[in-house]
């Protein structure tokens, strides 16, 4: 049996660097994931399209490995970059955005949101266990990404 866990998440922060900087990494798909933990693979699959893999975690009973793929559009006079999900490529579908905003050039507001499912091979019966374990691991693993994220931008306002 399959387990879908939905994780919906959403942060909000301000960074000392410029818009342009901002903007520049985070439209720089293979840039940006450098700053993501736990990334095994990401591979260019073209148009924009990149499919991540991740490193397994659990334990050797019970492991799962996250791989999916989305698209990526940038528009920078709308400081949006955003990620849509890619069907039929591995166990999750996630999509999501960055709004990115010049506060009169002294810093840069950046939201991010995003969401998806993924797919847990596991019994049903397993399902109360698993679903809070996976959604907290991801959580996690966003909230290191953007403290990447928050260093490589000189720290917060």
């Amino acid at each position: 049996m399959t387990v879908s866990v939905h994780i919906d998440l959403g942060y909000e922060f301000e960074v000392k660097a410029k818009f342009d900087e901002v903007f520049a990494l985070l439209s720089d798909v293979p840039k940006s994931v450098s700053h993501f933990p736990k990334v095994q693979k990401l591979t260019d699959l073209g148009d924009g399209v990149y499919q991540w893999e991740m490193q397994k975690v659990g334990t050797a009973q019970v492991n799962i490995q996250t791989v999916y793929a989305c698209k990526y559009t940038a528009d920078k006079a709308k400081g949006l970059v955003k990620w849509t999900p890619v069907k039929g490529v591995g166990n999750a579908q996630v999509g999501g955005h960055w709004k990115i905003t010049d506060n009169k050039g002294k810093s840069t507001k950046i939201v991010f949101e995003t969401a998806g499912s993924v797919d847990v091979p596991v019994p049903g019966l397993m399902k109360m266990v698993v679903e809070p374990i996976v959604a907290a691991e991801f959580e996690k693993l966003v909230e290191k990404y953007i403290a990447n994220l928050v260093k490589a931008f000189g720290g917060e306002v």
